[in-house]
């Protein structure tokens, strides 16, 4: 059963024809319901309509013999002792009336003369003045009558009246229901007919424009399929040429494919320009190491420790790029004073080549001491290189920010360069020896910390003439 909707178009199909199928059926019984309850009306409308006839009759002084009934109307007059007075012809048998009985009372109980004449005992042809009373409700009720030696059901309309000799009697008037319940057979056969058909056409109808619908979404699939297989990150997915939600799809899609060759072509540049840098340090260590395994005296101690320090320095800055890569971000928990931060930082280099002037106001931010203490010590790195005379570090607070400044008189950045230095592995002093110049990776991680941070870092012009990197972090 899971395999046969396990399709969206058999769940969409299966779901469109249950809906149909529930709103049809109650369409169809509140239908049969008004049609029924419509066609009963009719039926009492009918009865009433003939039993007011035969009262108003009784009550004008006709007598019950002569009230000639309609054989095709089912008539019974009972009065108030249960006697029947009178019957419509043919009726041979009754049920939901005033009595069961359908053979009148012998002669001389009608209002009237025996012989159906009126009754006029003046002889002025006026009896207005005796005329009987015809009651102003009915009842209603349900019983069945045999006509000629056919059996039906009907509805029986009561109506009381006075005849001109004062007594009460009941006029029974019946309506057939077989019209009714005909009608609503037919209706309910038509409509079990047309349902399943009605139900099929749905199903079939919502399966078309379901497959129709997701034909492009089938095409995305097999194009993601055969990028997967052929790990081409440049080839993109189908989009539709229509405005809804597949064809968002497709353009969401491309967009993470792009997004994805990209990250793929950073990380493969990424890992050759470490294996680019890590080639140089190891291979002049390889070498004074055999060189000083064939001639100790010769073995240059100073310059393959700072060999290895460089090396050591280059595995801990793309341990911490592979950290920042994977999501890691600060714990935001006790604040951290940045002027006592600039202070101790500053305290502990004893090899600046420059001197390092401070400007620092207390303010306080949230995050990771050790992170933040990395980036002031790769910006004061950095404008050490570059600086002639001077360095200045200045920390002060505006507004809900904390800013860190650090400004040297170097020569400083051209501005079409001034994002490209926060590329990972740049150096803009390419004449310089890589020793001197660093990996290219400070100013990288510097600005990777800090916008996990919730902060940017920018450079500009100092007012000294040289760089101005100025890091921005909301004040906590």
């Amino acid at each position: 059963m899971r395999r046969v909707f396990g399709s969206v178009r058999a769940r969409a199909a299966l779901g469109a024809t249950v809906v149909v199928a529930v709103a049809l059926v109650a369409a169809g019984l509140a239908v049969l319901q008004v049609l029924r309850a419509d066609l009963v009306d009719q039926a009492r409308l009918k009865a009433r309509t003939d039993a007011r006839e035969v009262a108003s009759r009784i009550a004008a002084g006709t007598g019950y013999r002569a009230l000639e009934l309609d054989e095709d109307v089912p008539v019974q007059v009972v009065d108030e002792d249960g006697r029947v007075r009178a019957v419509s012809e043919d009726l041979e048998a009754v049920t939901g009336t005033g009595s069961a009985s359908v053979t009148p009372v012998g002669p001389g109980s009608g209002p009237g003369p025996d012989d159906g004449g009126d009754a006029d005992d003046d002889g002025d042809g006026d009896d207005d003045d005796d005329a009987g009373q015809v009651s102003s409700e009915e009842e209603y009720g349900h019983g069945s009558a045999r006509i000629d030696g056919e059996t039906g059901d009907y509805v029986w309309a009561a109506v009381e009246v006075t005849d001109r000799g004062g007594t009460e009697v009941t006029v029974y008037a019946g309506a057939p229901l077989a019209t009714e319940r005909d009608a609503v057979s037919t209706a309910r056969d038509a409509m079990l007919i047309g349902l399943p058909l009605l139900l099929l056409v749905v199903a079939a109808v919502t399966w078309l424009v379901t497959r129709r619908a997701l034909r492009p979404v089938e095409g995305i699939r097999r194009e993601m399929a055969a990028i997967t297989a052929s790990t081409d990150l440049s080839r993109r997915v189908p989009e539709p040429g229509t405005h809804d939600e597949v064809a968002r799809l497709a353009r969401t899609t491309n967009e993470t494919l792009a997004a994805l060759e990209a990250s793929v072509a950073r990380q493969r540049a990424f890992v050759a320009d470490a294996s680019h840098e890590l080639r140089s340090p190891v291979a002049s260590l390889r070498t004074q190491l055999e060189v000083g395994a064939a001639h100790p005296e010769l073995l240059d101690v100073d310059g393959a420790v700072e060999d290895v320090v460089r090396l050591q320095r280059l595995a801990a800055d793309l341990l911490l790029l592979a950290r920042l890569d994977a999501g890691e971000r600060p714990n935001g928990g006790s604040p951290v004073a940045l002027d006592a931060l600039v202070r101790e930082e500053l305290a502990q280099r004893t090899g600046d080549r420059v001197p390092v002037r401070t400007e620092v106001a207390p303010v306080a931010v949230r995050g990771s001491r050790g992170q933040l203490s990395r980036v002031l010590g790769n910006l004061v790195d950095n404008a050490q290189r570059h600086a002639r005379g001077g360095v200045r570090v200045a920390v002060r607070e505006e507004g809900r920010w904390a800013v860190l400044q650090v400004a040297d008189d170097g020569e400083g950045v051209p501005e079409g360069e001034r994002e490209r230095i926060f590329e990972r592995f740049v150096r803009l002093d390419d004449a310089r020896s890589r020793d001197d110049g660093g990996a290219g990776l400070g100013l990288a991680i510097a600005r990777d910390v800090v916008v996990r941070h919730g902060g940017t870092l920018t450079v500009s012009a100092a007012p000294e003439g040289g760089a101005l990197f100025e890091m921005r972090l909301p004040s906590g």
